[in-house]
C-alpha cells in the first residue's frame, strides 16, 4: 500500500496533564508526586505549577552533571530554592546517589554524539528509570520529571521513557510538557526573583564541551 503521508496528530502533553489534575483537585487528600529534579531553574516553575495538586518529594539525580563541584553547587540551588520558595503544600528533598561512573559507563561509545541525540536518550533513560524505581518503592501514586520545561528537551522522547519506565516499575507516570502556557518563560522569572544560579550547559562534561564550541 502507497504511503498517504499522513501523519498522527502530535501529542499535547500538557492537555494530558490538565486532564490529571482535573480529575485530581477535589481529593480529600492529595496524591503524592516523585518529581526528578535535573536543576533549581527548571524545577521553580514545576513547583509553583503543581504543589497545589500533589505532595511532592523533589528527587535530586543527576550523576551526569561534571564537575564535582557543579553538581553541588546545583545541588544547594535547589534546596535553597526548597526552602525559600513559599509552595502551596510543604515540599520534600530527597538526594539521589552522585556516581559518574555510572553515566561514564552508560554512554562509552557515544562521547562524540550530537547534543540531543543517543547519548542525552541515554541519559534521559538512567535517570528516569531510577526515579520510576524508587517512586515504586516508596508507594507514590505518580512519578515525573522537570526535564520537559527545556526548550532544547525533547518531550516526545522524555514522556515515551517515563511512561515506560513506569510501566516497568508499576507507578504512573505524570506526562508534561512544562515548557507551555509561558512555562520556561515563568522558570526564568522565577529564577530571577530568587538569584538562582543558571548554568550555560546541561551537565555533562561532553555538552559543556559543545557550549564551548559554540561560545568560542
Amino acid at each position: 500500500m502507497a504511503n498517504s503521508g499522513c501523519q498522527a496528530p502530535k501529542k499535547n502533553y500538557q492537555k494530558e496533564m490538565e486532564r490529571v489534575l482535573e480529575s485530581i483537585q477535589d481529593k480529600k487528600e492529595l496524591p503524592t508526586l516523585f518529581l526528578h529534579s535535573c536543576c533549581a531553574p527548571c524545577s521553580s516553575y514545576v513547583l509553583e505549577y503543581l504543589s497545589r495538586y500533589f505532595q511532592i518529594t523533589v528527587f535530586y539525580y543527576n550523576p551526569n552533571i561534571s564537575p564535582r563541584e557543579e553538581y553541588e553547587e546545583r545541588t544547594a540551588e535547589v534546596e535553597r530554592f526548597i526552602k525559600e520558595f513559599p509552595a502551596e503544600t510543604p515540599v520534600r528533598f530527597v538526594e539521589g546517589e552522585y556516581c559518574p561512573e555510572k553515566f561514564y559507563a552508560a554512554v562509552s561509545g557515544h562521547e562524540q554524539d550530537r547534543e540531543g541525540g543517543a547519548r542525552c536518550e541515554i541519559c534521559f533513560r538512567m535517570r528516569l528509570e531510577e526515579a520510576a524505581r524508587l517512586a515504586a518503592e516508596g508507594g507514590y501514586d505518580w512519578y515525573t520529571t522537570t526535564l520537559t520545561i527545556s526548550p532544547l528537551k525533547n518531550a516526545d522522547l522524555l514522556n515515551a521513557l517515563g511512561n515506560e519506565m513506569g510501566r516497568k516499575y508499576g507507578v504512573r507516570f505524570l506526562s508534561s510538557d512544562f515548557k507551555k502556557k509561558n512555562g520556561y518563560k515563568r522558570s526564568v522569572e522565577l529564577s530571577r526573583q530568587y538569584g538562582l544560579y543558571r548554568q550555560n550547559y546541561c551537565g555533562c562534561v561532553f555538552s559543556k564541551r559543545d557550549s564551548e564550541r559554540r561560545e568560542g
